[in-house]
């Protein structure tokens, strides 16, 4: 038997069933091998050496021990064909089309190139290259501007991909239902004949705030916990772009100036956003996510809301992962310096406070927000463990990590700000909190609608109350 680069994957466990087992041992990232749905679906197709990129190992390495395994088990001999060097190549002309488009080459003569030098890519090469190009120093904003660029290099390549068969509820399920009823609406603007109609169609269209926020709340984290930092940074910035233009275009719909081009553009954007989604995020994703890890992307997504989507189906995976008590489920007194409280009243403490609170602990780790009735910001448990400097977009991540610094250092004991959105008065303030010695144990964000607050006039004493 000879081992190499191209050797499926299906075909190695199906003559070699124990392989499976080997694997998942070997690296937890194929513990993905245990979901039936992936192992029938990308299982089929991937290659051993997509498995090495997967995995984040040196494809020889792997080749070298699964080649030993096979041998103990069977006494079956087994020849390795060295891959490192072609993949290493591969990726290395990918960096250079990358690079190229960024010095102004000809797209057509990139096109080219590509299709003359790759015969195949996958989602997740495109998604590690983007990545090396952060790490090496490129700013996030130069990978966005060549985003769409890329896309349409690789695309005769990324069409060849398929999404797998998923179930109703799964929740790459429910954001590409979600892209379908964006698709709809955006036919009827274009398909528009009277005008009256449009501001409502535009303001319907902005819905999709909702889609975003759980890729960025839901998707991201698990994505980044995995160590696939760098696409989801560049398409939050994309967000960004679409939010500002849908927020334009609204403004100027709702006053009578807007143009057609203006209208054109955004819903370009929205269309090159899907592209983006189904064909390199979302089959990246359900290669690199087990059933597990799908079940916190999940998780949440409720609490954030849908997109023109009232509910979804539920999902479960064929082995749902245990049950682990949650923090109010576990009978203990919590002592504290002025008192005794349960988790359940600490709990529900925090959660009736007429202000939404968030804690990054002392290592920028996100490790409470509080979930109350009308949250002004959306959360999700998404962001549990996640680094703070991770939950905001692109734009604004100077200020926070500048607001970190000087909490840490001493120079600032706290910080507000205040913002009007949607009609109504926001107050936001930052604590730094220190522990009886001073040092520094993390920062609490404090959120609060204050519009009613600023109205008041005159007094109501307590016992004026009815």
């Amino acid at each position: 038997m000879e081992l190499s680069s191209k050797t499926k994957l299906s075909i190695l466990l199906s003559s070699h069933p124990f392989i499976k087992e080997f694997l998942m041992k070997l690296n937890p990232h194929f513990k993905a091998l245990e979901n039936p749905l992936m192992r029938n679906t990308v299982g089929r197709v991937a290659t051993l050496g997509q498995a090495a990129m997967v995995g984040g190992m040196d494809l020889n390495d792997m080749m070298e021990k699964i080649a030993a395994e096979i041998r103990t088990k069977t006494g079956e001999v087994v020849t390795v064909r060295s891959g490192a060097t072609a993949t290493e190549d591969r990726q290395t002309v990918l960096m250079e089309i990358i690079k190229d488009l960024h010095k102004g080459v000809d797209l057509n003569i990139l096109k080219k190139r590509f299709l003359d030098l790759i015969k195949d890519v996958s989602p997740y090469e495109i998604a590690q290259m983007e990545q090396k190009l952060i790490q090496e120093g490129m700013p996030e904003q130069e990978v966005k501007k060549l985003c769409s660029l890329h896309v349409e290099v690789f695309k005769e390549s990324l069409e060849k991909k398929t999404l797998p068969g998923l179930p109703s509820g799964h929740p790459v399920h429910t954001l590409m239902l979600e892209n379908r009823f964006a698709e709809g609406i955006m036919q009827e603007i274009e398909d528009l004949e009277d005008p009256q109609k449009l501001p409502g169609l535009i303001e319907k269209l902005s819905m999709i705030s909702n889609h975003y926020l759980r890729k960025e709340n839901q998707l991201f984290p698990i994505l980044e916990a995995k160590g696939v930092a760098g696409p989801s940074k560049v398409m939050w910035a994309l967000h960004d772009d679409i939010r500002d233009m849908m927020k334009e275009v609204g403004t100027k719909v709702q006053r009578g100036t807007v143009k057609d081009v203006e209208i054109e553009a955004l819903i370009h954007m929205i269309k090159d956003m899907i592209y983006k989604e189904e064909n390199i995020l979302y089959p990246m994703a359900l290669e690199t996510l087990s059933d597990a890890e799908w079940m916190k992307v999940k998780k949440g997504e409720e609490e954030i809301g849908f997109a023109w989507l009232a509910s979804v189906e539920p999902w479960q995976p064929s082995t749902a992962p245990a049950h682990e008590p949650l923090p109010h489920e576990q009978i203990v007194n919590l002592n504290l310096d002025t008192g005794r409280l349960t988790p359940e009243q600490v709990n529900l403490i925090l959660t009736h406070l007429p202000a939404d609170i968030s804690f990054v602990n002392e290592d920028d780790e996100v490790v409470y927000y509080s979930q109350t009735e009308d949250r002004i910001f959306p959360r999700s448990p998404g962001i549990i463990g996640r680094r703070v400097q991770n939950c905001h977009p692109p734009k604004s991540l100077g200020v926070v990590e500048k607001l970190l610094e000087a909490f840490k250092a001493g120079e600032k004991k706290s910080a507000e700000f205040w913002i009007q959105m949607k009609g109504r008065f926001i107050h936001i303030r930052y604590f730094a909190l220190r522990d009886d010695e001073g040092k520094y144990k993390g920062t609490l964000e404090v959120s609060q609608d204050v519009t009613g607050i600023r109205a008041l006039e005159g007094e109501k004493r307590l016992l004026d109350w009815d």
